[in-house]
C-alpha cells in the first residue's frame, strides 16, 4: 500500500529523504519556503560516503559533471610554510553547491516526488499531522523535518537537548577562474594566519570556492562585503587572489545541535536541524543525505513507524555523534596560539589513530549504497 510522506526543506537532507522515499514507493511532497530551490552560492567537498549516497540516488553524474577531483589537502601559515599534508585515499571532489541541489531535486522529481516552493512548514504532531505557515493541515504517515537550524517543527516537539552557537564562522565566496588551468592539481589548502583561515578550494571547471573563517567576535573580519584590504595584510601572498573577490558573499556562525532523539511518534528530524556540524571535516551534507537515506531503507523494513524511526536512530546516530565530536577538535586549532597549533598539525598529520578518526565518516560505506 502506498504510504504518504510530507518533507518540510529543501536542502540536501529534505531533498535525499525525497528521493529515498518516492524511489520506495512512497507518495512525497516536498515543501520549499523560498520561491525556488536554491543555496548560497558557493561550492562544497563531497567525500567517498556522500558520493556512494548520490550514487543511489540516482544524482550523482550531474553532481560531478565539471566537478574538480580533490587529491591532497594541504595546512600551511600565512607565509605559505608548510604544516602538513593529508593525501586523499577515497574519492573527494568539489562541486558547486547549486549543481547538487539541482541533482538532487531532478532524481526526487523522477522518482515521483512532488516538490512545492512558497510553502513553510510551522509545526507537526507526533500523530502525523503538518500545519503550514498558512494555516493549513495536512495528515501523512510520515512527516520529516529538514528545515535547518532553526527548525521550527523540531523546537514544538521539545526535542532539543543541545544548541550552542560556537565562537566561529565562516564567509563562502565563488569566484571565477582566471583560466582552466587554475588549480587543476588536484590540492586543496587551507592557510592559517592568527585566528583567521582561508580555503582554497576548486569546485568546478570554472570557479573557485574560497572559505573565509574567523572568530565571531572579529568584526572587521566578517564584514560582507569582504574587507580585501584586511584579507591581504593577514594572507600577504593571496592578495592577488583577494582581489578577485567580489560584492556577492554571506557570513554565517556555526552551530551545534544535539538531539534527545531524532524522532517523535510519526515525524523524523533530519539534517542541520537534528545535527548540525561545523564544517571542519566537510562532512555536514555528508551526514545529512546518509541519514536521509537511511531513513528511506528502514522504514521499508517495518509498517510500524515510530518502530523503524527507534531502530533507524540506533542505527545511524552514533556514526553522526562522532562526526560532531571530531569536527569540534578540528576546529579548537582556531583558539590557540600559532605555536601549538603548527604543533597539532605536525602531530595529526603523522598519527594514524587521528587520520582514522578524521576520515573514519568519509570511509563508511552508507547503508542503502
Amino acid at each position: 500500500m502506498e504510504r504518504s510522506a510530507e518533507i518540510v526543506g529543501g536542502g540536501f537532507a529534505g531533498l535525499a529523504a525525497a528521493c529515498a522515499l518516492a524511489r520506495r514507493g512512497w507518495r512525497v511532497r516536498l515543501h520549499e519556503r523560498a520561491d525556488r530551490l536554491r543555496t548560497a552560492g558557493a561550492g562544497i567537498n563531497v567525500y567517498e560516503n556522500g558520493l556512494r549516497v548520490l550514487e543511489a540516488l540516482g544524482a550523482s553524474d550531474e553532481t560531478l559533471r565539471g566537478g574538480a577531483r580533490h587529491l591532497a589537502r594541504e595546512t600551511r601559515d600565512q607565509h605559505d610554510r608548510l604544516l602538513s599534508t593529508h593525501p586523499w585515499n577515497v574519492r573527494v571532489y568539489g562541486v558547486l553547491r547549486q549543481r547538487m541541489i539541482d541533482a538532487l531535486a531532478a532524481a526526487a522529481r523522477r522518482a515521483g516526488a512532488e516538490i512545492i516552493t512558497g510553502s513553510e512548514g510551522a509545526g507537526a504532531t507526533p500523530e502525523g499531522e503538518l500545519t503550514l505557515a498558512n494555516g493549513e493541515r495536512l495528515r501523512a504517515e510520515l512527516i520529516v523535518a529538514a528545515d535547518g537550524v532553526n527548525s521550527r517543527i523540531r523546537d514544538a516537539l521539545g526535542l532539543v537537548a543541545k544548541r550552542r552557537a560556537l565562537p566561529d564562522g565562516c564567509i563562502r565566496i565563488l569566484i571565477p577562474k582566471v583560466d582552466a588551468a587554475e588549480a587543476s592539481d588536484g590540492r586543496t589548502i587551507e592557510y592559517w594566519s592568527g585566528n583567521r583561515r582561508f580555503l582554497y578550494n576548486p569546485c568546478s571547471e570554472t570557479h573557485l570556492y574560497l572559505a573565509l573563517t574567523m572568530l565571531h567576535a572579529d568584526a572587521a573580519a566578517r564584514a560582507v562585503p569582504v574587507d580585501k584590504a584586511l584579507w591581504s595584510r593577514s594572507f600577504p601572498q593571496l592578495a592577488p587572489l583577494i582581489a578577485r573577490i567580489g560584492d556577492i558573499a554571506r557570513y554565517d556562525r556555526f552551530e551545534y545541535i544535539r538531539l534527545k532523539r531524532w524522532s517523535a511518534g510519526r515525524v523524523a528530524v533530519i539534517g542541520d536541524a537534528a545535527h548540525a556540524i561545523p564544517p571542519n571535516i566537510g562532512q555536514g551534507a555528508g551526514c545529512a543525505m546518509m541519514n536521509a537515506l537511511a531513513l528511506g531503507v528502514y522504514l521499508d523494513r517495518s509498517a510500524d513507524i515510530p518502530a523503524a524511526l527507534a531502530a533507524w536512530e540506533a542505527a545511524e546516530r552514533p556514526l553522526t555523534d562522532h562526526t560532531q565530536r571530531i569536527s569540534l577538535l578540528f576546529g579548537m586549532p582556531a583558539f590557540w596560539p600559532p605555536k601549538l597549533r603548527e604543533l597539532f598539525y605536525f602531530l595529526a598529520a603523522r598519527s594514524r589513530w587521528l587520520t582514522a578518526q578524521r576520515t573514519r565518516t568519509a570511509r563508511h560505506v552508507p547503508t542503502g549504497t
